[in-house]
């Protein structure tokens, strides 16, 4: 501005802090450099008397506004004189560039900011430097400050802005579980309704009778071909905007002659043309050859076959190739017609042929250069007949959802159409007319190539390349030709203002009609208004600015006629946003902010009869206040979609109803896919179209006026102008908002944010609609059409599939997802358990409870009536079967390393025993840590602690590679066990000594550590026998998923009756062989290692899990060589066989792999069974002979370690699909397979011996009936004894191990397992006889997710997330404060890492009827499991909000 260099100490002080005070808004942003300019200027303009007013103050006219690029700050797409070439290049075209311009809006967008600027902002999302390489480096964070600086308080900041309440109010109910879930809001008392009366459809003037007028278009080419043959016909330009050439009537009506003659007749054989009359041709021309392409269509006309002009393929994979596949399909086409130039410049494959296009038919491709047609012979002479209602061209149209289709336009309606714009727009022969737009289709080929040649005008096309590098050279051609018509669309209009400044001299005055294309756009007003205050000083005149609004399926719609020079321009309506949401004209007053201002686009056709219907539904004529589609009766729209005779009838034959539903009449009206009304004089108004509506929550919105309103939040540093795309997704039974824009590559991570935040708050104010989701992509990385423009359909299958890579993304599903139901609350449970109980025997339902069948008497080779002791059955065994192998160990190889017979397990545990009484100084019951990795070592050190009397922890050993996480968890057992010593090898004392562990332990306060590779030669004098079979055995520790470690007590008496309940469910004996391939740690696992060969005397084949590492193909197959009935494994074991393995069945078998032998392959986990993967297992290893019902799973828990397991006797193990939202009711709700929201279970193997299970409500502990979910009680003789815990919590021991029901048996003990699950009678007979009661785990208790009072299993919100995307390897759920945070594997590229956030919300939101609060994003391996294979949330939980994670991105749900 002028005043900038001026000497400000003249001025008064007041003023000048005032002045300090705007220059510091506008360094904080608070203020636009715009308003900061005006009210600069304001303060400064009483002392300013030299400066001339700088814009001209029109009182009705929007003037350009800040949202365009100002002066002082070209951006590309308006290139300016200062704009070099450069800056030029990614300037985009699209359909709707610099449309969306009004300082009134960009006025309203401010203010509505000005609103927000008080509320809390959102977090800001995390993101890992490595991951997009976008930013410069100025915003990295500086050394020292941890990227993430602090995830909880970024948390916090999201719970504040949470706390706001929501807009929409939820209604005070909700409906019953077994109805759909979803809140209905109720409906606003205060929404406009409409109280118009019931329009009257409105008339175009009629059509007039003219003398002359051709009987056929083609016969107005050949009148003027012989007539007027030197008449220019169409002026082509190059690329600089200079004229290439100019082709007269005479020659486009001889060349487009020889090409009929060639079409027909050269083509084929006399007896075999390839062409006949009404056959389909597809013409392929690029814009920048408009010469050829009018005589291929001419040519088409003549030679009456049907063209049909499509874009130019740029690649096989060109967005919307497979769409105009489906167009060429549909409309049967197999040639096509091109130029020499450009089919060298198609796509190619190696062998020079031209390439299949994704979804095309085979073409046949014909050049068309006049070089090689053929001149017709003299007699020839083509066929003209008189216009009829044959198809005489199809053009192309796209639909929302992308699919193209072919409008097919018949002779007699083109005729029509012609003398209706003639009319309309009063042409007379040999008039100029500049066309700027796209000759193949809509008004750049009604008006620019079929109404001009009837009429003999002089077409000069501009194409979209030469506008692009001369933005001015339309209005160079006007001022040049002194054209009487330009053809326009507003973004030309735009351009062509910014680039006027070095054009001094330029006359428009000869312009009568400049018509605007997209006209019906609401936002093209102010586009208009701009460029007529800058080239009104140039000749131009108000009234030839003409608006129109046109369709594919009706073609032109309605145009504003020029109006007599000086008279009034038609008035604007300025409307209330809130009533067009509801489909309600309401003049606005009041709330200029949310007010849209439209244009008409003057009267409708001649000859034509419109009418206003309800978009929706049945199309019932609407009221005069009513927005509604608009619907068109012509001869000269449209007929039907070529091919597609199903979707002709819905838009092509529509009659109007009234108000009772009855048809108006007999006429078909088609409908033009327009929204809008008519207003006073029958002016016809346009607010949007039906493929731009986005109805949300039953209101709806158009997708420009959304662009609009996001474009005015001063876009120009962070994004594109012309490169955004907004669409709507279903997600929860509604749709939502998506905008994904092209961000700036030197846009910083602040300010994209800073935009993101104000545009959802600038959008929330004015159309009062929540957006779902606000993407920003990298530069030039959305989906083109062929004209520049954003390609929205495949934009939004990108979004959905994962595949768009935005680089910065923020989801506000809190705000927007108002159709949630109202949390449950907990009613307070007024019925007793004795109630419950009888009021289930009342309805014949039987109690849930089960129980395996009875151990009997013993009556075993006298073995354990002698010997209650394990300790005593392995010597009993080393005198009486010394030989008998107990135990072989393999290698990675296969190769067994180490045996133990009876008698050589027997003598290293009683060498064992000596180094622990010579070294320890123990006492009898004292505790000792066996620190071993997997192998025989263990058990000979198990079983030398029992003979020497003190009680054995088998601990996990750390991990060599990973001390720091896995030393303490070894440090924390020894603790809490108070491990009086260590029993180890020497390579595990030396880590244990190391420098490593002493970063992460204490090692000076070891116990005394053993090594026992080198044992004494001496036997202990004698073993040791316990008094009583109640006496400790060994401790078992584990780390449960929720991160408690808990030990427990297993006596003697427990452990043998254990083994003996093992024993016979698998009917276990001395000659069988079983096959190990788990960690021998804790729980089950630990039994079948090192206790269940001792005591029953079959072999035991040890596979270390670790060695699977070195060798996937390990446990399949020894499982094969050694012809194993019977094995055991982990979940781990499993996943790793399908994952690694699963596409290498082939090779196994011809390695002879066969796993026939295998009768029962039983998983041993403490969890719901993993039926996906084990039916993936049981499917991929099906080749390989495994019977389908070999796999089955066991179930074991802290009190019990081995509640279930599928023997040999039990019937094979059942299914059932249960309702998941009944679960999370705490309910069971058996539905059929298949059924939606249906989860399948399945039983967790047949209960053992001498267990009792018995289903209980956990809060009033009385017993619930069959097929009801409960927590799962167990009473059984091997259950464990209690806890091992310092501070001996009686209570809690009582409480879990030694409880009772509150009401029916009120003397026995249960042990309770913390469990989820129900027992459900099947129809199959068990071992006995009786039929068979089946036990479903559903999930620990300790683990679900308590959320919007209902119950929820991480597993089961799990499955959907890794369902979500293909690059999704794992995932993990928990809670903080409320929030569900989902922590996501990544396994594919870091660019995909951001696709995943709307993705996993989606799924979560429409699966779990939950919000997710917090996505973070993860590298493969992140996610902490045990050596179960069981996530171990808590610790992903606590590292999470202790910043150890390293996340890729985290996004922070508004």
């Amino acid at each position: 501005m002028a005043d900038r260099g001026m000497d400000l100490s003249g001025i008064p002080k007041e003023v000048r802090d005032h002045l300090a005070e705007l220059e510091l808004e506008l360094s904080e942003g608070d203020i636009t450099q715009k308003g900061y300019e005006k009210k600069r200027a304001k303060l400064l303009s009483p002392f300013l008397p030299h400066i001339t007013s700088v814009e001209l103050a029109l009182p009705d006219v929007q003037q350009q506004s800040s949202s365009g690029p100002t002066s002082d700050e070209p951006s590309p797409e308006a290139p300016g004189p200062s704009s070099s070439s450069g800056g030029r290049k990614n300037r985009s075209g699209g359909a709707r560039d610099d449309r969306y311009r009004s300082d009134i809006h960009t006025e309203a967008v401010q203010a509505a900011l000005a609103k927000h600027k008080e509320e809390k902002m959102a977090p800001m999302p995390t993101k890992r430097r490595s991951a997009f390489v976008q930013s410069p480096m100025e915003n990295c964070t500086p050394p020292g400050v941890p990227v993430n600086s602090r995830v909880s308080t970024k948390i916090q900041q999201l719970l504040n802005t949470l706390k706001r309440p929501k807009r929409p109010p939820l209604s005070e109910f909700f409906l019953d579980d077994s109805e759909e879930i979803v809140e209905v809001p109720q409906a606003d008392p205060n929404t406009p309704r409409p109280e118009g009366r019931q329009i009257i459809p409105v008339k175009g003037e009629p059509l007039g009778v003219v003398s002359n007028w051709p009987p056929a278009l083609q016969a107005a080419l050949a009148r003027w071909g012989a007539t007027q043959a030197k008449s220019p016909a169409l002026t082509t330009l190059d690329v600089t905007g200079k004229p290439l050439y100019t082709l007269t009537y005479g020659k486009l009506w001889s060349r487009s002659l020889k090409l009929a003659y060639t079409l027909l007749n050269k083509l084929g054989t006399k007896n075999e043309p390839v062409l006949k009359p009404g056959d389909r041709v597809a013409l392929v021309y690029p814009n920048s050859d408009p010469a050829m392409f009018w005589v291929a269509f001419y040519g088409c006309l003549l030679a009456e076959v049907i063209p049909v002009p499509i874009e130019v393929p740029l690649s096989r994979q060109d967005a919307g190739s497979l769409q105009i596949g489906f167009l060429l399909g549909s409309c049967g086409v197999s040639l096509a017609l091109t130029s020499e130039i450009c089919l060298k410049g198609l796509p190619k494959t190696p062998q020079g042929e031209i390439m299949q296009f994704k979804g095309w038919p085979r073409m046949k491709w014909v050049v068309t250069d006049t070089k090689y047609l053929t001149k017709p012979s003299k007699d020839w002479q083509p066929h003209i007949p008189t216009a009829n209602t044959d198809t005489a061209y199809i053009e192309y149209k796209a639909s929302k959802e992308g699919t193209v289709m072919g409008v097919a336009v018949s002779k007699v309606a083109l005729l029509t159409h012609c003398q209706a714009l003639t009319q309309a727009c009063n042409y007379c022969e040999g008039e100029t007319l500049v066309n700027v737009l796209d000759c193949k289709k809509d008004m750049g080929l009604w008006h620019g190539v079929l109404t001009s040649v009837m009429n003999r005008i002089h077409t000069i096309t501009v194409p979209y390349a030469v506008m692009k590098a001369c933005p001015m050279s339309w209005v160079q051609r006007v001022h040049i030709h002194k054209a009487r018509v330009a053809l326009v669309k507003c973004r030309d209009l735009h351009w062509a203002m910014m680039a006027h400044r070095d054009q001094r001299d330029t006359n428009l005055s000869s312009i009568r009609m400049l018509i605007v294309a997209d006209g019906a756009n609401p936002w093209s007003v102010s586009s208009c208004d701009a460029f007529l205050n800058v080239f009104q000083s140039h000749g131009l005149k108000p009234e030839v600015i003409c608006p129109c609004a046109s369709s594919p399926e009706a073609l032109t719609v309605a145009i504003r006629r020029p109006g007599a020079r000086g008279t009034a321009l038609p008035a604007r309506a300025i409307l209330s946003m809130g009533g067009l949401s509801h489909g309600v004209i309401r003049v606005n007053t009041e709330d200029k902010n949310s007010a849209l201002t439209v244009q008409d686009v003057g009267h409708v056709m001649p000859g034509a009869l419109m009418c206003i219907v309800k978009p929706d539904g049945p199309p019932q004529l609407c009221k005069t206040d009513e927005i509604g589609e608009i619907v068109l009766n012509s001869r000269a729209g449209g007929t039907m979609y070529y091919g597609l005779p199903g979707v002709t009838k819905n838009t092509f034959e529509v009659i109007p109803v009234n108000q009772a539903g009855a048809p108006i009449g007999e006429i078909p009206f088609t409908r033009t896919g327009l929204l809008g009304f008519v207003g006073p004089g029958s002016l016809v108004f346009v607010v949007g179209k039906n493929e731009g509506l986005l109805t949300v929550s039953g209101r709806r919105h158009n997708a420009d006026d959304l662009v609009a309103t996001a474009l005015a939040v001063e876009p120009v540093k962070t994004v594109y102008r012309g490169r955004i795309a907004v669409f709507s997704v279903t997600v929860f039974y509604d749709e939502r908002i998506v905008i994904v824009a092209e961000q700036r590559p030197d846009a910083s991570e602040e300010d994209s944010f800073q935009w993101m935040s104000r545009v959802l708050q600038a959008i929330d104010s004015i159309h009062q609609v929540g957006l779902y989701c606000l993407a920003l992509v990298p530069a030039n990385t959305l989906p083109k059409t062929p004209l520049g423009g954003i390609h929205i359909s495949e934009t939004k299958q990108n979004f959905l599939e994962g595949n768009l890579h935005p680089c910065n993304i923020l989801l506000c599903p809190h705000t927007c997802v108002t159709n949630l139901p109202k949390p449950r609350q907990k009613q307070p449970v007024g019925v007793g358990p004795a109630s419950i109980m009888v009021g289930n025997l009342v309805a014949g339902k039987r109690m849930a409870q089960a129980a395996g069948r009875e151990l009997g008497v013993v009556e075993e080779e006298g073995l354990v009536r002698k010997h209650q002791f394990l300790s005593e059955a392995l010597q009993w065994r080393a005198q009486t079967d010394p030989d008998h192998v107990l135990y072989v160990l393999l290698n990675s190889k296969g190769v067994a390393v180490c045996t133990a017979t009876c008698v050589q397990l027997h003598k290293r545990a009683e060498k064992i025993t000596s180094a622990l009484m010579e070294r320890g100084g123990l006492n009898t019951g004292d505790n000792v840590v066996l620190l071993y990795p997997p192998g025989i070592d263990l058990i000979a050190a198990f079983y030398g602690c029992l003979y020497a009397g003190v009680i054995p922890v088998t601990v996990r050993p750390p991990h060599p590679q990973n001390l720091t996480a896995t030393l303490p968890t070894v440090r924390m057992i020894i603790d809490v066990s108070k491990a009086a010593c260590i029993l180890t090898t020497q390579t595990l004392m030396r880590i244990l000594k190391s420098r490593e562990a002493a970063a992460s332990v204490n090692i000076k306060t070891w116990p005394t550590i053993i090594d026992t590779d080198d044992l004494p030669r001496r036997r202990p004098p004698q073993l040791y026998k316990p008094p009583t079979a109640e006496m400790l055995a060994y401790l078992d520790f584990s780390v449960s998923t929720t991160g408690m470690l808990t030990g427990v007590k297993m006596s003697h008496a427990a452990v043998s009756t254990l083994c003996r309940s093992i024993k016979l469910q698998c009917e276990l004996y001395s000659s069988r062989q079983i096959a190990i391939c788990l960690d021998p740690y804790c729980g089950l696992g630990f039994v079948q290692w090192c206790l269940s060969s001792v005591y029953s005397g079959h072999q035991s084949i040890l596979i270390p899990p670790m060695e699977l590492e070195l060798s996937l193909p390990l446990w399949l197959s020894t499982l094969s060589q050694y012809k194993i009935r019977d094995t055991f494994c982990s979940y781990s074991v499993m996943e790793l066989c399908t994952k690694g393995l699963g596409t290498q069945t082939d090779a196994l078998k011809a390695r002879g792999v066969n796993l026939s032998c295998v009768r029962s392959c039983v998983v041993i986990a403490e969890e719901r069974p993993r039926l996906a993967l084990t039916q993936s297992f049981s499917k991929l290893f099906k080749d390989l002979g495994l019977s389908s019902r070999a796999v089955s799973t066991a179930f074991g828990s802290r009190v019990n370690l081995a509640i279930c397991l599928q023997g040999t006797a039990g019937p094979d193990p059942s299914t059932v699909y249960v309702d998941m939202k009944s679960l999370r009711h705490d309910r069971v709700r058996l539905v059929e397979r298949g059924a939606p929201q249906s989860l399948s279970l399945m039983e967790s193997g047949t209960i053992l011996p001498g267990v009792r299970v018995i289903i209980v409500n956990p809060e009033t502990r009385g017993p619930l009936g069959d097929s009801h979910l409960g927590e799962i009680w167990v009473n059984s003789p091997h259950s464990a004894s209690g806890y091992y815990t310092i501070y001996g919590e009686e209570s809690l021991q009582a409480d879990h191990f030694n409880t009772r029901l509150s009401f029916g048996e009120p003397h026995t003990l249960w042990a309770r397992t913390g469990y989820l699950g129900f027992v459900k009678r099947t129809e199959l007979l068990g071992a006995t006889g009786d039929r068979h009661d089946a036990l479903f785990v559903v999930g620990q208790l300790d683990e679900t997710l308590e959320l919007r009072g209902l119950r929820y299993h991480p597993i089961d919100i799990e499955t959907s997330v890794s369902r979500a995307h293909r690059s999704i390897a794992e995932s993990a759920v928990f809670t903080w404060t409320n929030l569900l945070v989902v922590v996501a594997e990544l396994s594919g590229s870091e660019q995909e890492a951001l696709d995943l956030v709307p993705l996993v919300t989606n799924v979560v939101l429409e699966e779990h009827h939950l919000i997710v609060g917090v996505v973070v994003i993860v590298d493969p391996g992140v996610i902490p499991i045990n050596s179960r294979g069981e996530k171990q949330r808590m610790h992903l939980r606590d590292s999470f909000l202790a910043d150890q994670l390293d996340p890729i991105y985290v996004a922070y749900n508004m």
